[in-house]
């Protein structure tokens, strides 16, 4: 009997040791010692992607969670990267954080975008797509995620309708059209897994669409058929994200 005292601490023990060696770090809100740095994209045909946080499934922020230091801590740096990088938004998995958090924010004087008027910060927390245009418009996609990379021509809707969290954990519901509807698709598609070039066909280089742009060889945020791949394409409307 006095042996089988001894064995059940030092079993309690062992357990509690082997769950925290394999907590995986990607699901919390820890930030990592170096600080946070911009996950890139990787090719469909390299290897790599099983393990990038950009491709595999994000979870939901629980119920516990929302309104806590280390929530509001996380958000504050991803504004911050965001900031940082001259980004017009930020997905939490872009930082390697496999959670379903993304901002949006774009300023006039932003160098990276030609901007299509202020948007306003805003941060959603496990959000959906609770309905759509028929109408879609298209747009060259550039990313922090996809840094020296091409940008990318697809389609997104020309408005949106969402539900989501906010940081105390109310539910917020609205609708996005113009710029904003742009980065939130391109945040969500982060979510979704993968990035826009998974899914662009026709690529240039930012000088050289630049120019297009500027001349008017090229359409820039106009009505696009079916024929433009669509960036979140595989959505469904009112359906959580853990389920795509």
């Amino acid at each position: 009997m006095k042996n089988k005292h001894l064995i059940i601490p030092v079993l309690i023990m062992t357990s509690l040791s082997q769950s925290s060696c394999s907590t995986n770090k990607s699901l919390t809100f820890e930030t990592p010692k170096e600080g946070f740095s911009v996950v890139q994209h990787i090719p469909k045909n390299e290897e790599g992607r099983d393990k990038n946080a950009l491709y595999l499934t994000p979870r939901s922020i629980k119920e516990e969670e929302f309104n806590t230091p280390e929530l509001n801590t996380f958000i504050d740096s991803m504004n911050a990267v965001m900031l940082r990088e001259e980004g017009v938004g930020i997905a939490a998995n872009q930082l390697g954080k496999r959670l379903q958090i993304f901002i949006i924010e774009a300023m006039d004087d932003n160098p990276r975008y030609k901007v299509l008027g202020t948007v306003n910060n805003q941060v959603f927390i496990n959000p959906i797509i609770t309905k759509v245009s028929k109408e879609r418009k298209n747009f060259w996609h550039g990313c922090l995620s996809a840094n020296g990379e091409d940008r990318g021509n697809v389609a997104t809707f020309e408005w949106i309708e969402y539900e989501c969290k906010n940081q105390k954990g109310e539910t917020q519901r609205g609708r996005l059209d113009g710029f904003a509807a742009v980065i939130f698709q391109h945040e969500y598609r982060h979510l979704m897994k993968g990035t826009y070039l998974d899914h662009a066909k026709h690529l240039l280089p930012k000088a050289k669409l630049d120019e297009k742009l500027k001349s008017g060889e090229l359409p820039f945020f106009e009505l696009a058929d079916d024929s433009l791949p669509l960036l979140i394409e595989g959505y469904q409307a009112n359906t959580n994200l853990e389920d795509y």
